[in-house]
């Protein structure tokens, strides 16, 4: 009797453990890099780096359940590149977030961005604790945003506005740091960082980067597996959702974010499309993106 009972406790903690595992959004690869800061105990850079992956992998991001082979893929690394006091750190923080295309075991980039603002204090071993809402550290505030922001960008490339919630909590995240000591939050400091970013995918001014990431990544890439022509001829008339956001405002920091994360991936896909297709794509490129213009030549020039 006490091993049938012994025997059922593990079969039900096994099932829970499964169900509970599958529930997690994020399967994120955390590096921190101490190279830069010399003289100093490397040890609390790998309680750091643990620290950080168990909070993005093993808490609960959103109400729905992600099958282990729907995690999110990303990348977190965190460059330290100083150390002002026992618990106080400079950093720049690397992110590169990722979704598969639709029958393939093809990775699409969604996000790939350098925070070079990020300065933050850790205490080892201090739990890492995120409360919506409120400020209680830039560490847990600006791991906590970026994850949301992914979270919006991938709902969103998945159907219309589908980020819609995710971008709300972002939001609540720059709301709460607003008096926070640390930079990259305020509206005034430049254009170029967290309040902007969430900012400008968030305007009604400028929809049609949320509407692109959506024809671009559900109508044109995930189609590409079964039918190349259609899923390609759907990505050529996503670009010029972009293109309507560079005539709005040219120097739009979203704009340039989406604009790295699919250069390489656009002229690798009309490398191999018809001439007009080709032809089409690069003068659109050329046009919003005119500091790689030498780039999009590629499209044209292969056979």
């Amino acid at each position: 009797m006490h091993k049938q009972l012994q025997k059922s406790f593990w079969i039900t903690l096994f099932i829970f453990t499964t169900y509970f595992l599958q529930g997690q959004e994020f399967l994120c690869n955390v590096q921190v890099n101490s190279q830069q800061v010399e003289g100093t105990d490397k040890r609390v850079f790998e309680t750091m780096q643990t620290a950080i992956t168990e909070f993005i992998n093993n808490r609960r991001w959103t109400n729905y359940e992600f099958k282990p082979e729907e995690r999110i893929e990303c990348s977190f690394v965190i460059n330290i590149s100083s150390r002002p006091s026992t618990d106080r750190f400079q950093a720049t923080l690397n992110l590169v977030a990722s979704r598969p295309a639709y029958k393939t075991a093809y990775n699409s980039t969604l996000l790939n961005y350098a925070d070079k603002d990020f300065e933050f204090e850790y205490v080892e071993y201090q739990p890492m604790e995120f409360q919506e809402n409120t400020y209680t550290s830039n560490l847990v505030s600006v791991v906590s945003y970026y994850l949301y922001m992914i979270l919006a960008i991938d709902f969103d490339s998945f159907s219309p506005n589908g980020g819609t919630p995710f971008y709300e909590k972002a939001q609540n995240i720059v709301n709460a740091a607003q008096n926070a000591p640390e930079s990259g939050w305020k509206a005034f400091e430049n254009n170029r960082n967290r309040y902007w970013l969430l900012e400008n995918l968030t305007n009604a001014s400028y929809s049609d980067l949320r509407r692109f990431l959506y024809e671009y990544h559900r109508k044109g890439l995930d189609v590409m597996a079964e039918n190349p022509e259609q899923g390609r001829s759907a990505i050529s008339n996503s670009l010029n959702f972009l293109k309507n956001v560079y005539d709005e405002r040219p120097g739009l920091f979203a704009l340039r974010l989406i604009i790295d994360a699919k250069r390489d991936e656009i002229i690798n896909i009309f490398s191999e499309g018809n001439p007009r297709e080709k032809t089409d794509a690069q003068n659109i490129m050329k046009e919003i993106d005119p500091s790689n213009s030498s780039s999009y030549s590629k499209i044209t020039q292969r056979n």
